[in-house]
Protein backbone atom coordinates (compact mmCIF):
# COMPACT_ATOMS: atom_id res chain seq x y z
CA UNK A 1 0.00 0.00 0.00
CA UNK A 2 2.76 2.50 0.56
CA UNK A 3 4.22 2.17 -2.97
CA UNK A 4 0.92 3.18 -3.95
CA UNK A 5 0.21 5.52 -1.97
CA UNK A 6 3.82 7.20 -2.94
CA UNK A 7 2.86 6.52 -6.85
CA UNK A 8 -0.36 9.00 -6.12
CA UNK A 9 1.66 11.51 -4.33
CA UNK A 10 4.32 11.63 -7.07
CA UNK A 11 1.74 12.04 -9.87
CA UNK A 12 -0.15 14.58 -7.64
CA UNK A 13 3.37 16.35 -7.64
CA UNK A 14 3.55 15.96 -11.52
CA UNK A 15 0.29 17.14 -11.91
CA UNK A 16 -0.96 14.26 -14.05
CA UNK A 17 -3.11 12.69 -11.45
CA UNK A 18 -5.02 15.18 -9.26
CA UNK A 19 -5.56 15.00 -5.43
CA UNK A 20 -8.90 13.52 -4.93
CA UNK A 21 -11.50 11.52 -7.10
CA UNK A 22 -13.73 14.39 -7.55
CA UNK A 23 -11.34 16.42 -9.26
CA UNK A 24 -10.41 13.27 -11.12
CA UNK A 25 -13.14 13.05 -13.25
CA UNK A 26 -15.79 15.32 -15.89
CA UNK A 27 -19.54 15.27 -15.93
CA UNK A 28 -19.40 14.01 -19.25
CA UNK A 29 -17.40 10.48 -18.48
CA UNK A 30 -17.88 9.53 -15.09
CA UNK A 31 -21.03 8.24 -12.72
CA UNK A 32 -22.56 10.65 -10.00
CA UNK A 33 -20.00 8.44 -7.93
CA UNK A 34 -16.72 9.52 -9.40
CA UNK A 35 -16.47 6.19 -10.92
CA UNK A 36 -15.61 6.23 -15.19
CA UNK A 37 -18.67 5.24 -17.18
CA UNK A 38 -18.45 2.56 -19.55
CA UNK A 39 -18.83 2.90 -23.11
CA UNK A 40 -18.21 6.96 -22.48
CA UNK A 41 -15.55 9.17 -23.98
CA UNK A 42 -12.02 8.55 -23.37
CA UNK A 43 -11.04 8.40 -19.77
CA UNK A 44 -10.48 11.80 -18.19
CA UNK A 45 -9.28 10.30 -15.21
CA UNK A 46 -6.98 7.52 -14.08
CA UNK A 47 -9.42 4.06 -13.96
CA UNK A 48 -8.04 2.32 -11.44
CA UNK A 49 -8.02 -1.43 -12.11
CA UNK A 50 -7.16 -4.32 -9.23
CA UNK A 51 -5.54 -7.20 -10.22
CA UNK A 52 -6.62 -10.29 -8.18
CA UNK A 53 -3.33 -11.98 -6.85
CA UNK A 54 -5.31 -15.39 -5.90
CA UNK A 55 -3.75 -18.31 -4.90
CA UNK A 56 -2.10 -20.63 -7.93
CA UNK A 57 -2.42 -17.45 -10.35
CA UNK A 58 0.09 -17.13 -13.27
CA UNK A 59 2.56 -14.24 -13.20
CA UNK A 60 2.76 -14.18 -17.14
CA UNK A 61 -0.96 -13.38 -16.78
CA UNK A 62 -1.55 -11.33 -14.10
CA UNK A 63 1.67 -9.02 -14.35
CA UNK A 64 1.12 -9.43 -18.89
CA UNK A 65 -2.06 -7.55 -17.77
CA UNK A 66 -0.26 -5.00 -15.87
CA UNK A 67 2.33 -4.17 -18.25
CA UNK A 68 -0.42 -4.08 -21.17
CA UNK A 69 -2.46 -1.68 -18.74
CA UNK A 70 0.28 0.52 -17.85
CA UNK A 71 1.70 0.96 -21.73
CA UNK A 72 -1.67 2.78 -22.88
CA UNK A 73 -0.87 6.05 -24.48
CA UNK A 74 2.80 6.14 -23.06
CA UNK A 75 4.21 4.04 -25.34
CA UNK A 76 2.82 5.04 -28.52
CA UNK A 77 4.02 8.67 -27.43
CA UNK A 78 7.20 7.35 -26.50
CA UNK A 79 7.65 5.74 -29.89
CA UNK A 80 6.59 8.58 -32.01
CA UNK A 81 8.82 11.01 -29.96
CA UNK A 82 6.45 12.67 -28.14
CA UNK A 83 6.67 14.18 -24.21
CA UNK A 84 6.41 11.56 -21.28
CA UNK A 85 2.55 10.87 -20.70
CA UNK A 86 0.63 8.67 -18.29
CA UNK A 87 -0.97 5.80 -18.82
CA UNK A 88 -5.04 6.82 -17.91
CA UNK A 89 -4.67 3.16 -16.68
CA UNK A 90 -3.57 2.11 -12.83
CA UNK A 91 -3.00 -1.29 -12.41
CA UNK A 92 -1.89 -3.08 -9.49
CA UNK A 93 -1.97 -6.09 -7.67
CA UNK A 94 -4.17 -6.76 -4.25
CA UNK A 95 -4.59 -10.05 -2.38
CA UNK A 96 -6.69 -10.88 0.44
CA UNK A 97 -3.88 -9.89 3.13
CA UNK A 98 -1.25 -7.96 0.46
CA UNK A 99 1.68 -10.61 1.71
CA UNK A 100 3.92 -12.08 -0.88
CA UNK A 101 3.23 -15.18 -2.06
CA UNK A 102 4.16 -18.44 -4.12
CA UNK A 103 2.13 -18.49 -7.59
CA UNK A 104 1.72 -20.82 -10.17
CA UNK A 105 4.97 -22.62 -11.32
CA UNK A 106 6.52 -21.52 -7.87
CA UNK A 107 6.53 -17.28 -8.76
CA UNK A 108 6.97 -14.83 -6.00
CA UNK A 109 3.83 -12.52 -6.32
CA UNK A 110 4.55 -9.36 -4.08
CA UNK A 111 0.82 -7.53 -4.25
CA UNK A 112 0.38 -3.60 -3.55
CA UNK A 113 -2.37 -3.86 -1.49
CA UNK A 114 -5.08 -6.30 1.03
CA UNK A 115 -9.09 -6.30 0.19
CA UNK A 116 -8.69 -4.04 3.66
CA UNK A 117 -6.46 -1.14 2.04
CA UNK A 118 -7.03 -1.14 -1.82
CA UNK A 119 -7.98 1.54 -3.69
CA UNK A 120 -11.70 1.82 -4.73
CA UNK A 121 -11.29 0.11 -8.20
CA UNK A 122 -13.28 0.82 -11.64
CA UNK A 123 -12.33 -2.29 -13.25
CA UNK A 124 -11.50 -6.08 -11.08
CA UNK A 125 -9.79 -8.86 -12.95
CA UNK A 126 -9.45 -12.29 -12.49
CA UNK A 127 -6.39 -13.25 -15.05
CA UNK A 128 -6.25 -17.06 -14.29
CA UNK A 129 -6.04 -19.71 -12.03
CA UNK A 130 -3.73 -22.98 -13.02
CA UNK A 131 -6.15 -25.62 -11.37
CA UNK A 132 -7.00 -28.27 -13.17
CA UNK A 133 -10.47 -28.11 -14.60
CA UNK A 134 -11.64 -31.00 -12.19
CA UNK A 135 -9.49 -29.99 -9.30
CA UNK A 136 -12.40 -29.35 -5.73
CA UNK A 137 -12.19 -25.90 -4.47
CA UNK A 138 -13.45 -26.16 -1.29
CA UNK A 139 -13.08 -22.73 0.49
CA UNK A 140 -9.67 -22.26 -0.75
CA UNK A 141 -11.12 -19.30 -2.66
CA UNK A 142 -14.05 -17.86 -0.25
CA UNK A 143 -12.34 -14.95 0.78
CA UNK A 144 -11.96 -13.64 -2.77
CA UNK A 145 -14.91 -14.63 -4.21
CA UNK A 146 -16.97 -12.70 -1.38
CA UNK A 147 -14.46 -9.51 -1.75
CA UNK A 148 -15.32 -10.26 -6.28
CA UNK A 149 -19.23 -10.21 -5.23
CA UNK A 150 -19.20 -6.82 -2.78
CA UNK A 151 -16.53 -4.73 -5.03
CA UNK A 152 -19.51 -5.92 -8.29
CA UNK A 153 -22.24 -4.53 -5.52
CA UNK A 154 -20.16 -1.51 -4.97
CA UNK A 155 -20.16 -0.66 -9.09
CA UNK A 156 -17.12 -2.04 -10.26
CA UNK A 157 -16.66 -4.20 -13.40
CA UNK A 158 -15.74 -7.47 -12.95
CA UNK A 159 -13.56 -9.08 -15.98
CA UNK A 160 -12.15 -12.77 -16.07
CA UNK A 161 -9.85 -14.18 -18.71
CA UNK A 162 -9.33 -18.18 -19.31
CA UNK A 163 -9.71 -19.83 -16.02
CA UNK A 164 -10.43 -17.32 -13.79
CA UNK A 165 -14.36 -18.02 -14.94
CA UNK A 166 -14.19 -20.20 -12.11
CA UNK A 167 -14.27 -17.95 -9.32
CA UNK A 168 -16.45 -15.49 -11.60
CA UNK A 169 -18.81 -18.13 -11.61
CA UNK A 170 -18.89 -18.57 -7.64
CA UNK A 171 -19.82 -15.66 -6.93
CA UNK A 172 -23.40 -16.66 -8.61
CA UNK A 173 -23.18 -13.03 -10.81
CA UNK A 174 -23.29 -15.28 -14.20
CA UNK A 175 -26.64 -16.81 -13.27
CA UNK A 176 -28.86 -16.41 -16.40
CA UNK A 177 -26.30 -14.89 -18.40
CA UNK A 178 -23.85 -15.97 -21.05
CA UNK A 179 -20.75 -16.98 -20.07
CA UNK A 180 -16.84 -17.92 -21.84
CA UNK A 181 -13.79 -19.71 -20.48
CA UNK A 182 -11.06 -21.40 -21.99
CA UNK A 183 -12.19 -24.51 -23.83
CA UNK A 184 -11.05 -27.10 -21.29
CA UNK A 185 -13.05 -25.79 -18.43
CA UNK A 186 -16.05 -25.10 -20.10
CA UNK A 187 -17.57 -28.69 -19.77
CA UNK A 188 -17.21 -28.87 -15.81
CA UNK A 189 -18.16 -25.24 -15.65
CA UNK A 190 -21.52 -26.41 -17.28
CA UNK A 191 -21.71 -29.18 -15.52
CA UNK A 192 -21.36 -27.07 -12.27
CA UNK A 193 -23.06 -24.08 -12.86
CA UNK A 194 -25.55 -25.04 -15.48
CA UNK A 195 -28.27 -21.50 -15.20
CA UNK A 196 -25.11 -20.34 -16.81
CA UNK A 197 -24.91 -20.32 -20.85
CA UNK A 198 -21.41 -21.32 -21.58
CA UNK A 199 -19.38 -20.11 -24.98
CA UNK A 200 -16.04 -21.90 -25.01
CA UNK A 201 -16.54 -20.34 -28.97
CA UNK A 202 -16.28 -17.34 -28.10
CA UNK A 203 -13.17 -14.61 -27.31
CA UNK A 204 -14.84 -12.01 -25.56
CA UNK A 205 -17.80 -11.82 -24.46
CA UNK A 206 -19.32 -8.81 -22.33
CA UNK A 207 -22.69 -9.81 -19.81
CA UNK A 208 -24.74 -8.49 -17.14
CA UNK A 209 -26.88 -5.08 -16.26
CA UNK A 210 -24.95 -2.40 -18.06
CA UNK A 211 -22.04 -5.11 -19.71
CA UNK A 212 -20.14 -4.80 -16.34
CA UNK A 213 -19.10 -8.23 -16.41
CA UNK A 214 -16.10 -8.91 -19.19
CA UNK A 215 -15.08 -12.48 -20.31
CA UNK A 216 -12.37 -13.86 -22.29
CA UNK A 217 -11.78 -16.80 -23.14
CA UNK A 218 -9.36 -19.49 -23.89
CA UNK A 219 -5.52 -19.00 -23.55
CA UNK A 220 -4.06 -15.73 -24.26
CA UNK A 221 -7.97 -14.47 -25.25
CA UNK A 222 -6.55 -12.11 -22.12
CA UNK A 223 -4.96 -10.25 -24.84
CA UNK A 224 -8.10 -8.98 -26.55
CA UNK A 225 -9.93 -9.00 -23.10
CA UNK A 226 -6.75 -6.12 -22.14
CA UNK A 227 -7.92 -4.62 -25.26
CA UNK A 228 -12.00 -4.54 -24.80
CA UNK A 229 -11.12 -2.64 -21.44
CA UNK A 230 -8.24 -0.55 -23.06
CA UNK A 231 -11.08 0.18 -25.87
CA UNK A 232 -14.62 0.76 -23.29
CA UNK A 233 -12.18 3.40 -21.09
CA UNK A 234 -10.10 5.00 -23.30
CA UNK A 235 -11.07 4.55 -26.61
CA UNK A 236 -10.79 2.20 -29.78
CA UNK A 237 -8.29 4.26 -31.30
CA UNK A 238 -5.86 3.29 -27.93
CA UNK A 239 -6.71 -0.08 -28.14
CA UNK A 240 -5.63 -0.38 -31.55
CA UNK A 241 -2.49 1.55 -30.83
CA UNK A 242 -1.47 -1.33 -28.03
CA UNK A 243 -2.35 -4.12 -30.71
CA UNK A 244 -0.27 -2.71 -33.42
CA UNK A 245 2.66 -2.21 -30.59
CA UNK A 246 3.02 -5.57 -28.89
CA UNK A 247 1.80 -7.40 -32.30
CA UNK A 248 -1.27 -8.66 -30.76
CA UNK A 249 -3.63 -10.98 -33.23
CA UNK A 250 -6.96 -9.90 -33.72
CA UNK A 251 -7.73 -12.79 -35.83
CA UNK A 252 -11.52 -14.25 -35.78
CA UNK A 253 -10.69 -17.73 -34.88
CA UNK A 254 -12.49 -19.35 -32.66
CA UNK A 255 -11.29 -20.54 -29.52
CA UNK A 256 -12.57 -24.28 -29.97
CA UNK A 257 -10.19 -24.54 -33.21
CA UNK A 258 -7.33 -24.79 -30.70
CA UNK A 259 -9.20 -27.49 -28.60
CA UNK A 260 -8.28 -30.95 -27.80
CA UNK A 261 -11.73 -32.43 -28.56
CA UNK A 262 -10.78 -35.65 -26.54
CA UNK A 263 -10.42 -34.51 -23.17
CA UNK A 264 -12.88 -36.14 -20.01
CA UNK A 265 -14.32 -35.24 -17.03
CA UNK A 266 -11.75 -37.70 -14.80
CA UNK A 267 -13.97 -40.10 -13.64
CA UNK A 268 -12.20 -43.64 -13.18
CA UNK A 269 -14.46 -46.30 -14.00
CA UNK A 270 -11.66 -49.37 -14.86
CA UNK A 271 -14.63 -51.24 -17.46
CA UNK A 272 -14.70 -47.71 -19.63
CA UNK A 273 -10.90 -46.96 -19.52
CA UNK A 274 -10.39 -50.08 -21.34
CA UNK A 275 -13.00 -49.14 -23.79
CA UNK A 276 -10.86 -46.11 -24.04
CA UNK A 277 -7.95 -47.77 -24.87
CA UNK A 278 -9.52 -50.26 -27.46
CA UNK A 279 -11.54 -47.11 -29.09
CA UNK A 280 -8.14 -45.26 -29.40
CA UNK A 281 -6.52 -48.12 -31.77
CA UNK A 282 -9.72 -49.33 -33.04
CA UNK A 283 -11.92 -45.83 -33.77
CA UNK A 284 -12.14 -45.84 -37.61
CA UNK A 285 -13.75 -49.73 -37.63
CA UNK A 286 -17.19 -50.05 -38.74
CA UNK A 287 -19.91 -50.04 -35.40
CA UNK A 288 -16.91 -49.23 -33.07
CA UNK A 289 -19.97 -48.63 -30.16
CA UNK A 290 -21.09 -51.66 -30.84
CA UNK A 291 -17.56 -53.46 -30.20
CA UNK A 292 -16.97 -51.69 -27.12
CA UNK A 293 -20.08 -52.30 -25.61
CA UNK A 294 -19.32 -56.29 -26.17
CA UNK A 295 -15.47 -55.53 -25.06
CA UNK A 296 -16.81 -54.41 -21.43
CA UNK A 297 -19.42 -57.25 -20.96
CA UNK A 298 -21.96 -55.23 -19.86
CA UNK A 299 -25.85 -54.30 -21.01
CA UNK A 300 -25.74 -51.88 -23.69
CA UNK A 301 -27.73 -49.18 -21.65
CA UNK A 302 -25.35 -49.74 -18.53
CA UNK A 303 -22.26 -49.43 -20.38
CA UNK A 304 -23.81 -46.27 -22.19
CA UNK A 305 -24.75 -44.62 -18.93
CA UNK A 306 -21.29 -45.62 -17.47
CA UNK A 307 -18.81 -43.99 -20.41
CA UNK A 308 -20.88 -40.99 -20.51
CA UNK A 309 -20.66 -40.32 -16.58
CA UNK A 310 -17.27 -41.31 -17.08
CA UNK A 311 -15.88 -39.29 -19.69
CA UNK A 312 -18.78 -36.65 -20.10
CA UNK A 313 -20.13 -37.51 -24.10
CA UNK A 314 -21.57 -40.57 -25.23
CA UNK A 315 -19.40 -43.78 -26.46
CA UNK A 316 -20.49 -42.05 -30.41
CA UNK A 317 -19.49 -39.06 -29.52
CA UNK A 318 -15.75 -40.32 -27.79
CA UNK A 319 -15.57 -42.14 -30.91
CA UNK A 320 -15.84 -38.80 -33.25
CA UNK A 321 -14.08 -37.02 -30.99
CA UNK A 322 -11.21 -39.27 -31.52
CA UNK A 323 -11.29 -39.53 -35.11
CA UNK A 324 -11.85 -35.57 -35.62
CA UNK A 325 -8.65 -34.99 -33.57
CA UNK A 326 -6.65 -37.62 -35.58
CA UNK A 327 -7.67 -36.14 -38.01
CA UNK A 328 -6.93 -32.36 -37.06
CA UNK A 329 -3.46 -34.16 -36.52
CA UNK A 330 -3.13 -35.14 -40.37
CA UNK A 331 -4.52 -31.90 -41.61
CA UNK A 332 -1.60 -30.29 -39.92
CA UNK A 333 0.99 -32.59 -41.20
CA UNK A 334 0.23 -33.92 -44.69
CA UNK A 335 -1.66 -32.51 -48.16
CA UNK A 336 -3.93 -35.73 -48.54
CA UNK A 337 -7.38 -34.74 -49.86
CA UNK A 338 -9.81 -34.24 -47.67
CA UNK A 339 -11.88 -37.09 -48.78
CA UNK A 340 -8.41 -39.39 -48.24
CA UNK A 341 -8.81 -38.10 -44.21
CA UNK A 342 -12.11 -38.40 -43.74
CA UNK A 343 -12.02 -42.63 -44.92
CA UNK A 344 -8.77 -42.77 -42.99
CA UNK A 345 -10.21 -41.89 -39.97
CA UNK A 346 -13.71 -43.88 -40.42
CA UNK A 347 -15.81 -41.84 -42.46
CA UNK A 348 -16.80 -43.48 -46.15
CA UNK A 349 -19.08 -40.17 -46.15
CA UNK A 350 -16.28 -37.41 -46.89
CA UNK A 351 -19.87 -34.55 -47.05
CA UNK A 352 -20.83 -36.16 -43.44
CA UNK A 353 -17.23 -35.48 -42.31
CA UNK A 354 -16.72 -32.08 -43.63
CA UNK A 355 -19.78 -31.07 -41.75
CA UNK A 356 -19.36 -32.89 -38.29
CA UNK A 357 -15.78 -31.25 -38.56
CA UNK A 358 -17.19 -27.67 -39.36
CA UNK A 359 -19.64 -28.18 -36.48
CA UNK A 360 -17.36 -29.52 -33.56
CA UNK A 361 -14.07 -27.44 -34.74
CA UNK A 362 -15.57 -24.34 -35.81
CA UNK A 363 -13.54 -24.18 -39.18
CA UNK A 364 -13.70 -26.44 -42.40
CA UNK A 365 -11.50 -28.56 -42.68
CA UNK A 366 -9.64 -26.83 -45.44
CA UNK A 367 -9.85 -23.83 -43.24
CA UNK A 368 -8.20 -25.84 -40.44
CA UNK A 369 -5.09 -27.17 -42.76
CA UNK A 370 -4.28 -23.43 -44.06
CA UNK A 371 -4.69 -22.11 -40.52
CA UNK A 372 -2.61 -24.81 -38.67
CA UNK A 373 -0.81 -26.64 -41.24
CA UNK A 374 0.84 -23.70 -41.85
CA UNK A 375 1.92 -23.28 -38.01
CA UNK A 376 3.07 -26.99 -37.86
CA UNK A 377 5.54 -26.47 -40.82
CA UNK A 378 6.73 -23.28 -38.85
CA UNK A 379 7.11 -24.87 -35.55
CA UNK A 380 8.88 -27.78 -37.20
CA UNK A 381 11.41 -25.58 -39.17
CA UNK A 382 12.38 -23.96 -35.81
CA UNK A 383 12.35 -26.75 -33.94
CA UNK A 384 15.13 -28.49 -37.07
CA UNK A 385 16.97 -25.06 -37.32
CA UNK A 386 20.52 -25.18 -37.25
CA UNK A 387 21.48 -22.04 -35.61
Amino acid sequence: MQRLQSEHESSTERGSVPATSEDRCSDSCNQPDGRATADAAPAARTIVVALLGAPDVTAATLYGFFDVLSAVRRDWQMLHGGGLVASPFRPFVVSRDGQPFAGANGVRITPDASFADCPRPDVVCVTDIAVAPDQPLGDRYDAEVAWLRERHADGALLASACSGALLLARTGLLDGLDATSHWAYCDTLARDYPRTRWHPERGVLFAGAERRIVMAGSGVAWHMLALALIARFAGPEEAMRVARINLLDLNETSPIAYASLTRGTGIHDAVVQRAQQWAAQHYAVEAPVMRMVALSGLPERTFKRRFTQATGMSPLEYVHMLRLEEAKQMLEAGDEPVEAVAEQVGYQDSGFFSRLFRRKVALTPAQYRRRFGTLARQLDEAAHRVT
